[in-house]
């Protein structure tokens, strides 16, 4: 199985992802790698690392779900595998909510999501996105 982490999807993904069949409520996976050093580029917070660069989007994204209807589920870092083999592990995993594939288009389009995505691109090295479909939902 090949294993790609990306930071952007390409257009032909972004095009099956939003307006395929599947427009239910989902649970994102994010596995997230960070780099080790954030990058912005202007070159501020040069003595962060990814992890802080991303955290600060983190929680700040929790805002931007709400408005669409979404929500944090969970998120953790990555401490070991116990199963199957990669040859280097996420560092990160977290969950979000979304009530539809729209939602979240919708959300990647807001004013308040596009001020906070710079911190997403400073932290992160790659990550996969992970559609599953809701079976029972968490209270």
């Amino acid at each position: 199985m090949l294993v790609e982490n990306a930071v952007m999807p390409q257009p032909e993904q972004a095009k099956a992802f939003f307006f395929g069949e599947e427009n239910g409520p989902m649970v994102m996976v994010n596995l997230l790698k960070f780099k080790d050093k954030a990058e912005y580029p202007d070159g501020s917070n040069a003595d962060w690392t990814g992890k802080q660069a991303y955290l600060v989007y983190g929680a700040a994204v929790q805002k931007c779900l709400e408005m669409v209807g979404g929500r944090a589920v969970f998120s953790g870092d990555v401490t070991g595998l116990i199963l199957g083999e990669v040859e280097e592990l996420w560092d990160m995993v977290a969950l979000a909510y979304y009530p539809s594939p729209q939602a979240m288009m919708q959300m990647v389009g807001l004013p308040e999501y596009q001020g906070i995505e710079i911190h997403r691109f400073a932290g992160l090295k790659g990550q996969l996105n992970i559609r599953t479909a809701p079976g029972m939902m968490p209270a």
